[in-house]
């Protein structure tokens, strides 16, 4: 990170646990290493800035201020930001099938989008500059709207999901059952179990190969480790999921590590 940079997780409250997979925060004195690549998780999340919203890449390569409040639904391709000030953000990192009930629609209607929801959470305040204070905010924020609407977990897409996270098979269903299944996942996670599973299978790979070097040999290992077959299906889901090969990604964090280092020791005045 660089200097002044901050970023906490907390687990959240046990009513939270089905839901919600952790509460984070983050925090930036001032805007940092230009546009910054997010790719895919499996998580949705919901986003509150604090101080001033990050800019997104649009489809046609316009930057535009994201709403302070934002549900960001499932990713299937990867999202383009810049900071334009002060950073400070709480969030909210949902399991992938815990945020149905919250959203209030179907999942699938937020996919690789960023929804507004500055209305909605309005009233919410928390302490700037108190990691602790503002994760606790949000998650009474959360626990007063679960407790209002009776959030609840479809057990069989539960199931679907913890099957897919560890690389393992479903139950064994008749292919209505199964086709019934897909649409109730669909529904609750925003894709199907197919992509979610790929999704998986890159983050392993992509996790673990950060600040690692860019070396070809290391990256097939640590692929074949995360599930791939070969090298060139680890490319499609690094240009998929990503936009740019695993070297071009290892070569901007280091481009971006020189710069975060050049900007730390500059002399003021």
């Amino acid at each position: 990170m660089g200097e002044g940079e901050r970023y906490e997780e907390f687990a959240p409250p046990q009513a939270l646990r089905p839901f919600v997979r952790l509460l984070w925060t983050y925090a930036a004195p001032a805007p940092t290493g230009g546009v910054q690549r997010i790719a895919p998780d499996g998580c949705p999340e919901l986003v509150i800035d604090l101080a001033a919203p990050y800019e997104e890449e649009g489809e046609d390569g316009v930057f535009r201020p994201q709403p302070s409040v934002i549900f960001a639904g499932q990713l299937t391709r990867p999202m383009a930001i810049r900071p334009v000030g002060a950073v400070e953000i709480v969030a909210a990192k949902f399991e992938p099938d815990g945020a149905r009930a919250f959203l209030g629609r179907p999942l699938i209607e937020a996919t690789d989008l960023r929804l507004d929801l500055t209305a909605r959470l309005r009233g919410f305040t928390a302490p700037s500059g108190d990691p602790a204070g503002q994760a606790a905010a949000l998650a009474d924020c959360l626990e007063a709207l679960r407790r209002a609407a009776d959030w609840r977990i479809d057990p069989a897409v539960r199931a679907e999901v913890a099957a897919v996270e560890r690389e393992e098979q479903g139950p064994s269903l008749s292919s209505a059952d199964r086709r019934a299944l897909q649409r109730r996942f669909r529904d609750r996670v925003g894709v199907a179990p197919r992509t979610l599973r790929s999704v998986f299978r890159f983050r392993r790979i992509f996790d673990h190969a950060l600040g690692q070097d860019a070396d070809a040999a290391s990256w097939l290992e640590a692929g074949l480790a995360a599930g791939y077959f070969d090298q060139p299906q680890m490319a499609r889901d690094f240009r998929r999921f990503l936009g740019c090969t695993a070297t071009e990604w290892a070569r901007e964090q280091m481009e971006l590590a020189r710069q975060l280092a050049s900007q730390s020791y500059k002399p003021q005045g």
